[in-house]
């Protein structure tokens, strides 16, 4: 084996993004280099020390900004920072928890000595005494009130909510089925939905709590044989948003964080029949995430008591942009990235209704 490929396997535009956000990006990092020039011509009308001082002026106005955009958002005052979250009193409800991205927050939240509640219709594979385990189709409303009736009563109220579960059935539309486009929409949006009924009336009273709804950068775009899946997505991302002023404006509940998660593309089995191109150059601008990766932001997002919206990886945070982006640039996005036949050979291989052969993935 040829050991030098393993470091480039490692090197993709996160990575690069990742040393320039902490070099040439850094108001820190750019702050040195007109003091070095100064002390070496010994005069600050040099041009040297005068262009790089101007350029650490614009990397740390650029930062300045970004905080307190984010201070405003999460009505934070300017001198004191919120106090770190207290772990050992958080109760986190997660739906969709017995597999994927779920079932990894669940377990490393539980190591941490967190109570954990999972909400699914099936059990969490798991050693960790602190996750409660609760059947539960969440896509059914009733279910969904009896079940937080439950949760609430021999837990405790929750303090965060995971709106995680999601399902894909992988069809062209004019082959979805009514019961198909139900399904989706039942699972990826509405479940969102009778979860925020049932939990969020508890945070509104404590006036406090933390809402993630893991949603997808899909929301933002339209992809053969995904429609349903995309359009519930979006219809996610909405609710998300509107929930964000909801709590802000009408409930004067601010303490109440959102996060909105959109990822791109996760190696979890829910996707795990898609086929992307295999050339490193792809690999480089569009790399395949892990399951770790957004398990680690949601729980820095957690720590951190603020609301905000996670791109992941880089090349997600540029979707916003695709709506303002020429017709042949997004037809160009579609065939570098293979979009338009990525699910030509998807297999479905789960999440069946009663009587439908083996087939829609699910992780509700």
């Amino acid at each position: 084996m040829d050991h030098s490929t393993l470091v480039f396997d490692a090197l993709d535009v996160d990575l690069v993004v990742k040393v320039l956000a902490n070099t040439a990006f850094s108001p820190f990092f750019t702050g040195m280099i007109p003091v070095f020039y100064y002390f070496h011509v010994g005069t600050l009308k040099n041009d040297m020390v005068l262009s790089s001082f101007y350029y650490f002026l614009l990397v740390s106005s650029f930062w300045f900004t970004k905080w307190c955009s984010r201070l405003y958002r999460n009505h934070e005052n300017f001198l004191f920072a919120s106090p770190p979250l207290d772990w050992s009193e958080q109760i986190v409800v997660i739906t969709g928890g017995a597999s994927g991205v779920g079932e990894l927050l669940a377990n490393t939240l539980a190591v941490r000595n967190v109570t954990v509640v999972v909400l699914d219709v099936k059990p969490i594979a798991t050693e960790n005494y602190n996750i409660a385990y609760y059947e539960c189709d969440v896509s059914d409303w009733e279910q969904v009130k009896t079940v937080a009736k439950a949760v609430i009563e021999e837990v405790g109220q929750p303090t965060i909510l995971v709106n995680n579960a999601g399902i894909v059935q992988g069809k062209l539309l004019l082959d979805l089925d009514p019961e198909d486009v139900k399904q989706t929409f039942n699972v990826n949006t509405l479940a969102s939905f009778w979860t925020l009924k049932a939990f969020l009336p508890g945070m509104i009273k404590e006036k406090k709590g933390h809402i993630v709804t893991i949603g997808s950068m899909l929301g933002m775009f339209g992809i053969p044989q995904l429609s349903d899946y995309c359009a519930s997505k979006a219809a996610l991302i909405s609710l998300s948003e509107s929930l964000r002023y909801e709590l802000d404006a009408r409930y004067e509940c601010p303490e109440i964080r959102t996060t909105l998660v959109l990822p791109g593309y996760m190696q979890t089995p829910m996707f795990s029949a898609v086929a992307h191109p295999t050339s490193r150059l792809f690999r480089f601008f569009f790399p395949s995430l892990q399951p770790l990766e957004v398990v680690k932001r949601i729980i820095a997002s957690l720590n951190d008591r603020h609301s905000e919206t996670i791109y992941l990886p880089f090349y997600a945070t540029l979707s916003p942009l695709s709506a303002l982006a020429p017709s042949f640039i997004r037809d160009l996005a579609q065939w570098v990235t293979g979009a338009d036949h990525s699910m030509q050979g998807f297999k479905r291989d789960g999440g069946e209704r009663g009587g439908e052969q083996p087939g829609a993935k699910s992780k509700h």
